[in-house]
């Protein structure tokens, strides 16, 4: 197989065809799971943080709320570094990179969570070190873009970041079941449940990613393509940040995927707080796999009708769910504040992909691809911001309405942002 394809034509229709479609298709199933296994390590401590005090460790609410949100830290930190990382390096030789440097926090926290003596200073790293997968999503969504035509980037952006997004889901849905068999050896430890005690394996939540990260890397190296047309210096991608728009896109996505990485991170935490009646892991996995799942929709309604179009639209639902979920939260009825956590991971989900399929529209290749980086990176501060919002609200106040009242606003600006630059009818940019 050609390591590096020199010669790359995704806009030619007979070389697509012939060619390119196939070559783009390998690449494209080869960096999902790349991409699944990274959210999978980046959420890690989203499951595992909810569960640490039941196996004897003795953190503050605030400090697991802070260990479930360093891995967004420091990933939307290095997704700035990323993002321009592939037309330097090269996407095939970044992606074997940048997967197999997440068995570092996977045996990490493997071997930390099994002595309750560790410090929070040891977890806090090996939570900041989780990072790495958060980092990979800027540097996968700007490789796919250059192998895709224009016609259908929204299409392939949308299964590359959904499915990838799924990681969130899988990790919060397997965590509890790895957890309760000895799969890799190790003591186990005993977990405090409903006054009921049972042996435990909290070190399968994190061991159990280290045979399918060494696979995958495995795959990459020898499946996947560097293109040479996508070769850019720092310098050539830095005129990005001379545009408007990119800064206007930068506050959009985070308005979607801040918010959807951000409340994945913190829905265990924040249903175990409000509502400590209920399994917090049983249910909350089903958010962000929802998000996930219709991220490609988004990107899909967005090539038919226009991702500004359906970005409006999505946002004033947005709206009116985060108004219920506070509602929901004062009248301590978790049902319907579940199902209206349930509607913003649908909108959070869906506007993923509306947004990214804004950016190839408003920017010509050689600066979408680190503009979808970019805006990616700042996006991912979401995984921090929320989770610490909401910790910091419920020690200041004892309720997380402070938080959800600023996000509204947020969001409402975000309305006013789509509308008046992108989506009514003598727009700056009509897409």
């Amino acid at each position: 197989m050609q390591t590096t394809i020199q010669d790359w034509q995704p806009e030619n229709q007979t070389y697509w065809e012939k060619k390119g479609k196939k070559v783009a298709t390998r690449n494209l199933w080869i960096s999902i799971p790349a991409l699944l296994l990274s959210f999978c390590v980046w959420m890690l401590w989203s499951a595992v943080a909810v569960n640490l005090n039941s196996v004897g460790f003795n953190f503050s609410t605030n400090q697991l709320f802070t260990l479930a949100a360093l891995p967004g830290l420091t990933g939307a930190t290095l997704r700035i570094f990323y993002s321009f990382m592939v037309p330097v390096v090269g996407g095939r030789n970044w992606t074997v990179i940048t997967t197999a440097s997440l068995l570092i926090p996977s045996i990490g926290i493997g071997i930390a969570v099994q002595d309750p003596n560790t410090s929070f200073t040891v977890m806090a790293l090996l939570a900041a070190l989780c990072g790495f997968g958060g980092g990979n999503f800027a540097s996968s969504m700007s490789n796919i873009s250059f192998f895709y035509p224009t016609k259908v980037k929204g299409m392939a952006l949308g299964l590359n970041a959904g499915l990838g997004n799924l990681g969130v889901s899988v990790v919060q849905f397997l965590a509890p079941i790895v957890i309760g068999v000895s799969l890799f050896g190790g003591d186990g430890q005993w977990m405090q449940v409903d006054e009921e005690t049972k042996r435990v394996w909290m070190q399968n939540a994190a061991y159990v990613w280290v045979i399918p990260i060494v696979i995958t890397s495995i795959a990459a190296f020898f499946g996947m393509n560097n293109l040479s047309s996508a070769k850019a210096s720092f310098s050539e991608q830095a005129v990005i940040f001379k545009r408007k728009h990119m800064w206007l896109m930068t506050w959009l996505y985070t308005m979607c995927f801040g918010s959807f990485i951000g409340y994945s991170a913190a829905f265990p935490l924040l249903i175990k707080h409000q509502f400590p009646e209920v399994n917090a892991l049983q249910l909350a996995f089903l958010g962000p796999m929802v998000g996930a799942l219709l991220r490609p929709v988004g990107g899909w309604i967005s090539d038919k009708f226009g991702g500004a179009r359906v970005t409006f639209w999505d946002v004033i639902v947005m709206i009116i769910a985060t108004c219920g979920v506070i509602y929901f939260i004062n009248v301590d009825h978790f049902g319907g504040f579940f199902i209206m956590f349930m509607i913003l991971f649908v909108t959070t989900g869906i506007a993923n992909g509306s947004t990214f399929r804004m950016i190839p529209i408003i920017f010509e290749p050689k600066e979408a691809a680190p503009v979808l980086g970019f805006t990616s990176a700042i996006a991912a501060y979401g995984a921090f911001f929320i989770p610490k919002a909401f910790g910091s609200s419920i020690e200041a106040t004892g309720s997380p309405d402070v938080a959800l009242y600023a996000f509204v606003l947020y969001y409402v600006i975000s309305l006013g942002i789509t509308w008046y630059y992108y989506a009514r009818k003598n727009a700056e940019v009509k897409c």
